[in-house]
């Protein structure tokens, strides 16, 4: 059974464990430095309010102070209103971008709203003359480089991360484009190299008819080895539409239907199982399919259908029904269902749960749905020993 290899998952450990090793500091650093920031600005708001003091109780009380603003508080970078006792009269502020053309009324309750944001982040400092009378209040916000500074983690976590995004957008993409590359180039070299053989076998085959005119079972067996023949024709003629722009014609999904079971139906006695395999005719007559890719995708269902019925008797059942949303045909088998830990990984290439097999089946049943068709495919419900149902949408 191939399954996907730990190594992906613990490199995505690692780098999720890294993310957060850098992460987690820088919070932390900015936090801390902001919180030094923060002590500054209070040391300056508190001399500032001090010096208030300080001239409110000096015998000088009734000099001018607005110096204080202009040149001993030149350090002040950050929002700072002075309010009277009540907080209702604005006695001075600074670095407060003000709208001069703003009413009395509307400046009055920019201001009270300003002083409530500002008095939910720094309580207010209390101007007192001989620490008993309450003389105003200084109400003060935060620089504009500390806000810068709160938003610097994740302004950096988010660029961090969209270039991860990016990265593994493009990575997805160059690595889903090789493999691509090489599904492509195997399926044109396969369809390539059974092509000289299979014309060679032709050859041989016209040329034993000659011989076994008068053998009727003779004539018998080379018609079997030519049917055999053309079907492998049939698969060299698949594997070369691979990477190829289909053509899509309108074809009656039912006829198609039909040719996949005919085909089953003659070889499951061969594989020892007797299933019994119903197709539910449709009022749908036509779809626009390649008929030759959709057939190897239902001939794919089928056949995995067919080894998850292990016990050698089921049913697989091939339902069509249209809806507004498009076609919908469901493959359902009463096999032994998928294990929901192997649901997300089935259309992957290279996956199996089976000891032979490439695990190519669902994958290029994918790609030849979704890429070609325009469709999707998915499982549409699965239980561990009742079956599975695989649902196809065609747009109409």
């Amino acid at each position: 059974m191939n399954t996907r290899s730990p190594r992906s998952g613990k490199i995505k450990i690692g780098l999720l464990v890294s993310a957060f090793a850098i992460v987690i500091p820088m919070l932390f650093y900015t936090h801390d430095l902001v919180d030094k920031l923060q002590e500054k600005e209070q040391e300056v708001a508190s001399l500032y309010a001090r010096s208030l003091e300080y001239l409110a109780n000096s015998p000088y009380s009734g000099t001018d102070y607005s110096f204080i603003f202009d040149e001993l508080i030149r350090s002040i970078d950050f929002p700072i209103i002075e309010t009277d006792r009540s907080d209702h009269e604005i006695k001075a502020f600074r670095n407060i971008d003000l709208d001069s053309t703003l009413t009395p009324e509307k400046r009055q309750k920019f201001f009270e709203k300003l002083i409530h944001e500002m008095d939910s982040k720094n309580k207010p400092i209390i101007v007192a003359y001989q620490d008993t009378i309450i003389l105003s209040h200084v109400h003060y916000g935060e620089s504009y480089l500390i806000t810068r500074l709160r938003w610097l983690p994740y302004i950096e976590i988010s660029i961090g991360a969209l270039f991860i995004i990016i990265g593994y957008i493009g990575f997805s993409y160059i690595k889903r484009s090789e493999q691509s590359n090489i599904w492509v180039g195997m399926a044109r070299e396969t369809a390539h190299q059974l092509g000289t053989p299979l014309s060679s076998m032709m050859g041989w085959i016209e040329i034993l008819r000659l011989h076994a005119e008068e053998d009727p079972k003779l004539m018998e067996t080379l018609n079997d080895m030519e049917n055999d023949i053309q079907r492998l024709r049939k698969i060299a003629d698949r594997f070369s539409k691979i990477g190829s722009k289909p053509d899509l014609k309108d074809e009656n999904v039912n006829d198609v239907i039909n040719s996949v079971i005919t085909y089953f139906q003659k070889r499951i006695p061969q594989m020892g199982k007797r299933v019994e395999l119903v197709h539910t005719p449709s009022d749908i007559n036509t779809v626009r399919i390649n008929r030759e890719l959709f057939e190897w995708v239902l001939e794919n269902l089928v056949k995995n259908a067919l080894d998850a019925i292990e016990t050698g008797e089921g049913t697989i059942t091939i339902h069509i029904h249209d809806s507004p949303r498009g076609v919908f045909i469901d493959v359902s088998d009463t096999g032994k269902g998928i294990e929901p830990a192997y649901k997300k990984d089935i259309f992957r290439p290279g996956f199996s749960t089976k000891k032979r097999g490439w695990g190519l089946g669902l994958s290029l049943s994918k790609r030849i749905v979704e890429s070609y068709h325009k469709g999707k495919i998915f499982v549409k419900e699965s239980k561990i020993g009742s079956g599975t149902t695989f649902r196809i949408r065609l747009p109409r």
